[in-house]
């Protein structure tokens, strides 16, 4: 997914039931909703789908606009890497990095087989379709 995709539980879910155990997004949230949802989406995502989930953020900038110039955008930075169980296993800050986590997809079968959550599904109650 894509920054904002991020949000959306279902799009994360219709991927897990794909089989996947990694999902990625790359985005730039800004000042006001990285600091109050970057993190707390990732883990959201990770402990629903049961997967890791990687982000890539672009460091923020602190250059004083020019005049005259389109404004630039502030990023949050903090790129990261989430477990299946929802623990941050690697992270930047706002600065310049690089995040390098090893990643044991074994993990996510694990947790899967322990929870089983995609099998305990209601789905009698409600459906979501393939894409």
């Amino acid at each position: 997914g894509i920054c904002y995709d991020i949000r959306f539980a279902a799009y994360a879910m219709l991927l897990q039931q794909k089989g996947c155990k990694v999902l990625i997004f790359p985005g730039a949230f800004n000042m006001t909703t990285g600091p109050a949802h970057w993190e707390l989406l990732q883990r959201g995502r990770a402990v629903d789908n049961q997967c890791f989930v990687l982000t890539a953020s672009p460091a923020r900038t602190e250059a004083p606009e020019t005049p005259g110039k389109y404004p630039h955008y502030t990023a949050w930075g903090h790129s990261t890497a989430v477990s299946p169980w929802g623990d941050v296993i690697a992270t930047t800050n706002e600065q310049e990095g690089i995040v390098m986590a090893d990643l044991d997809l074994a993990q996510a079968d694990q947790i899967r087989t322990s929870i089983p959550i995609s099998n305990q599904q209601r789905t009698d109650l409600y459906k979501v379709d393939d894409a």
